[in-house]
């Protein structure tokens, strides 16, 4: 048996494998939005770091909330279509 089919297929004698059991979790979608939340303030806190070291923006936590809020939700309307 490959290392590919072990980890894909599920057919060995331990149960089902890691694909399997991805496709049948139905999560928690509220973990989502907040893993959503948190990358995009953090990007977006990133983002205008770099632009006020540029000298381009005023590192604000106005400018990365507004930042973050288009980021979030420009990902979850990519992610919902």
């Amino acid at each position: 048996m490959s290392a590919e089919e072990s980890v894909d297929g599920g057919d060995d004698e331990r149960g089902p494998g890691i694909r399997e059991g991805v496709e049948r979790s139905s999560g928690d979608p509220k973990v989502l939005l907040a893993m959503n939340a948190v990358l995009s303030t953090w990007f977006a806190w990133m983002v205008v770091w770099g632009l006020d070291l540029l000298g381009a923006a005023t590192l604000s936590a106005r400018n990365v909330a507004t930042l973050a809020l288009i980021l979030f939700a420009a990902t979850y309307v990519a992610v919902l279509r």
